[in-house]
């Protein structure tokens, strides 16, 4: 791998000599793999019990652990049935460090592909809503692919400038993540193409997009709200200056020094932030720094008090929704065209229009006066939840041939199902099928099925 002389003697300066050698040695070692577990599904103890793969936790991340590189954790079921996010461990800790609860209205600026969304979601339980943003449609797939096999279900996913969130929801939440476009030096170690990247494009350039994204974003805050900020990057004008930046413009902002941990170091001329560097801890370089907006003496209820009347359903989506032992409040069931959506329990009245690719959780579609339920449901469901429910071991390859989409057959001792069944493996979903006697017509999400 080659790199610039020009990154080696800034990161001399900025290390010192002893330190800098030992950074350039971290280059000598293999890059490291990792997972965290969704604890919205299984807690990491449970899940320590039931999985195949060999791991070591992440000292610093409750729900993180190490895998080995030639195992593959994507290709195991309960991956498809959003047990884990496949993580590099530095990166699972700025959505750790945040501290949100159920609840909270939070706000993931720029989130795909989904890691720091997933762990945000997974921490609300349900309450609260999560929006999560990425500039770029395609990336913004994913990010909506990722929180829905995490069953993850007051979301909305958006694809938009931060300048066109600000003007839908002004101050509106009171968490919020901005892991900023960056130069990448902190994972020059783990991807050789970022290197590539970097020749084109170095810290001065995304300094100026940091600075805009971090604009738009106070703006987003109520006051009282805490802000968190990350680079995977060691550059000091898009880390410790751009927060100094944010400290000048915006005196109503004040830093919210970030505890240390073993292999932890705190910020370079400014205390109170946090460093990871490869040659410290077992994972790549980041930044963080946490924010919060001083508590106004006026503080008006941003949240609407209107309060939306009881809804009259289509009496096909009743009687599915009859199967389910959960209790929908059908004010905030929404249908557009055919698709039916549950949204946030917050979910505000909006006059500007956005780029949504999901408000909410995808119940279904209405189909010619029957009412056919979505994948993202299933992924939200849990086992004892749904009337008709069937559950394989992971090693029975009926599991693998679900996922691939293909006809099931129940065995003699399974008995006969009619209508709709929710499939698990161990107990946990993977999505719907529908009975016929003793066969199941398989109705996993073609988008999803094992490659």
């Amino acid at each position: 791998m080659k790199i610039s002389k020009e990154f080696l003697n800034r990161m001399k300066d900025l290390l010192g000599e002893e330190e800098f050698e030992a950074y350039v040695r971290s280059f000598e070692e293999e890059r490291l793999y990792g997972l965290r577990v969704n604890t919205l599904k299984i807690s990491p103890e449970e899940f320590i019990n039931i999985t195949d793969l060999s791991l070591k936790p992440v000292p610093w991340i409750r729900n993180g652990f190490y895998y080995n590189g030639d195992e593959r954790p994507a290709k195991d079921p309960y991956y498809y049935a959003g047990l884990y996010y496949l993580q590099e461990p530095s990166a699972m800790t700025p959505a750790d460090l945040l501290p949100v609860v159920p609840g909270d209205r939070v706000l993931d600026l720029c989130a795909a592909p989904g890691g720091k969304s997933t762990e945000l979601g997974a921490r609300l339980q349900g309450k609260g809503m999560l929006v999560s943003n990425d500039i770029s449609n395609s990336r913004a797939k994913a990010l909506l692919k990722n929180l829905e096999l995490w069953g993850i279900e007051n979301i909305c996913v958006t694809s938009e400038e931060p300048g066109k969130l600000k003007e839908t929801f002004g101050p509106f939440f009171n968490k919020i993540l901005i892991d900023a476009p960056c130069s990448g030096e902190g994972m020059f170690r783990k991807d050789a193409d970022i290197v590539k990247s970097y020749e084109e494009h170095g810290p001065e350039y995304y300094a100026v997009i940091q600075k805009e994204i971090v604009a738009q974003a106070v703006d987003m805050l109520v006051p009282g709200g805490l802000m968190l900020y990350s680079t995977c990057t060691f550059s000091l004008c898009e880390d410790e200056d751009i927060i100094r930046w944010m400290l000048e413009e915006y005196e109503e902002m004040e830093l919210v020094p970030l505890p240390l941990f073993e292999g932890a170091s705190d910020g370079i001329g400014l205390s109170g932030c946090l460093r990871l560097f490869p040659h410290k801890v077992k994972g790549e370089g980041h930044f963080m720094a946490l924010l919060r907006k001083k508590q106004s003496h006026e503080r008006e209820d941003i949240i609407s008090k209107e309060t939306e009347k009881e809804k009259t359903l289509p009496e096909e989506l009743k009687e599915f929704l009859s199967l389910i032992s959960r209790q929908f409040d059908t004010r905030r069931i929404y249908m557009k065209e055919d698709c039916v959506y549950y949204l946030p329990e917050c979910f505000p009245k909006q006059e500007k229009k956005l780029r949504y690719l999901r408000t909410g959780l995808l119940l279904g579609e209405m189909k010619k006066g029957r009412f056919e339920p979505a994948q993202p449901l299933a992924m939200a469901l849990k086992q004892g939840e749904f009337k008709q429910t069937i559950s394989w071991n992971k090693s029975d390859e009926r599991v693998i041939r679900y996922l691939k989409g293909e006809t099931i057959f129940l065995t003699e001792e399974e008995g006969q199902k009619k209508g709709w069944c929710l499939i698990c493996v161990d107990g946990h979903p993977l999505g719907f099928a529908k009975g016929s006697g003793n066969t199941l017509k398989n109705k996993y999400y073609p988008g999803w099925r094992w490659q």
